[in-house]
């Protein structure tokens, strides 16, 4: 069997196994899992808020650290840096389709929970403010002259990424109208275990979502970039002009 089969078996594979523990977790988060005293029906939110906000942190460093890559390979070794650049635009890409959904699923549960659809709440603020960085990242690809997008992206990359752990922690650096840590505050924090099973599979099912998203995302840059590789390559290596 040759290797573009295997890989494609595997990525079949990796498909149907996203898909079963999306519909898995769905289940368990609707149907399944208890209905909060408080709230009702609508703490249901928390089931997919709550990763979708923890899954939206980790694609920033992937950027940065593939960002900080293309910034060292650009002019010793062209083609690495091509493919760092490939990488770091997807997970900017994944990281804005995460954030959204953080976004919007926190205003839900905001005006139900609140009453209002917005706050400027530090943790709101600051998750806004990395949604906006990396909507900016993907618009300076776009509309920035030709030759300067790479190097103006991956700065800015690195101003966004200083953003995550400001979001993670402002809940525990400012006390505004956000809930405190549900997980790692403190020993009076923490869900009921009737509802763990149903988060778990959540976190899972958007990992394998956010992973298959990714790579995809990163397959199809990598082979966009791949037209004009070559122009590229003679650009950027030093002594040879094009």
């Amino acid at each position: 069997m040759t290797r573009s089969r295997i890989t494609g078996l595997l990525g079949l594979v990796w498909f149907l196994m996203t898909i079963a523990a999306i519909v898995y977790a769905t289940r368990l988060a609707l149907v399944v899992a208890p209905t909060e005293a408080t709230m009702g029906n609508v703490q249901r939110i928390f089931y997919y808020h709550v990763p979708t906000s923890m899954l939206s942190l980790l694609f920033p460093y992937v950027n940065f650290g593939a960002s900080l890559c293309y910034l060292y390979w650009r002019s010793r070794d062209p083609l690495k840096a091509l493919t760092a650049d490939a990488v770091a635009i997807s997970s900017a890409e994944v990281t804005v389709v995460y954030a959204t959904i953080c976004l919007l699923t926190g205003m839900l549960w905001g005006r139900a929970a609140w009453g209002i659809w917005w706050t400027w709440d530090a943790r709101l603020t600051s998750m806004l403010l990395l949604w906006l960085l990396y909507v900016s990242y993907l618009m300076l690809r776009k509309l920035s002259a030709t030759g300067q997008s790479h190097t103006l992206a991956a700065v800015l990359s690195v101003f966004a990424a200083i953003d995550v752990p400001i979001v993670y922690m402002s809940i525990q650096w400012w006390r505004t109208q956000h809930p405190a840590p549900v997980f790692f505050g403190g020993p009076d924090t923490g869900i009921d275990a009737s509802m763990k099973p149903a988060f778990g599979y959540n976190v899972l099912g958007g990992r394998c979502g956010e992973y298959s998203s990714w790579v995809f995302a990163t397959c199809s840059n990598v082979g966009v970039k791949t037209l004009s590789r070559t122009q590229y390559c003679v650009r950027l290596t030093p002594g040879v002009s094009s």
